[in-house]
């Protein structure tokens, strides 16, 4: 019994020696806000931003990945020869006490076929990993947005405006009073 104490003991001292490098030091490297834009369509990626701030020394990010996604990747959008085109990252920088902004327009990233049960939770969990001594990952939950225009452009099914459609040469199948043409509805049924 006795030197499973003195082991104990001795953890104790290391676990609080390590704790004690990080007083003092300023803030710690951090993923801080952000959110996903889900896809125009089921079959478009969705986009993520993001916001990390820098620890006390320059690190890089050097991948984001989520379990309830096909496939994440960093892109980076510059303006080549007038046109703006998008191009892969491998890294980016995370300044010592700065900060890294994946944004419309510049930095983001490119999900594709996010799990269901995660755009029905409204978040997707993923996981930043940098380059330091540990290579050190850090767990962020970023929210899920609905593409521009609602739920239903992200389901594909947007919805049709019937407001300024003439209906009033269309029987669908109903007699006058509004009920179902019963004659009329199996021939057309057939015809589908």
């Amino acid at each position: 019994m006795k030197p499973f104490a003195i082991l104990t003991l001795a953890a104790t001292a290391l676990t609080l020696t390590a704790c004690e490098k990080n007083l003092g030091k300023g803030q710690q490297l951090n993923v801080v806000g952000g959110y996903i834009q889900m896809g125009a369509t089921p079959d478009r990626p969705a986009v993520g931003y993001f916001t990390v701030e820098g620890g006390p020394r320059n690190v890089q990010l050097v991948a984001v990945t989520a379990d309830l996604a096909q496939r994440v990747e960093m892109h980076e959008s510059v303006k080549e020869n007038g046109v703006m085109t998008m191009k892969p990252l491998v890294s980016a920088d995370v300044p010592a006490n700065g900060k890294l902004q994946f944004k419309q327009g510049g930095k983001h990233l490119m999900i594709w076929n996010i799990n269901g049960a995660a755009v029905r939770a409204g978040k997707l969990p993923m996981q930043f990993v940098f380059t330091n001594n540990n290579n050190d990952r850090i767990l962020f939950d970023l929210p899920i947005k609905p593409a521009p225009g609602g739920e239903a452009a992200a389901t594909g099914e947007a919805a049709m405006d019937h407001s300024k459609m003439d209906h009033s040469k269309m029987d669908h199948g109903m007699k006058d009073g509004g009920a179902m043409d019963a004659e009329k509805a199996p021939a057309d049924a057939a015809k589908k």
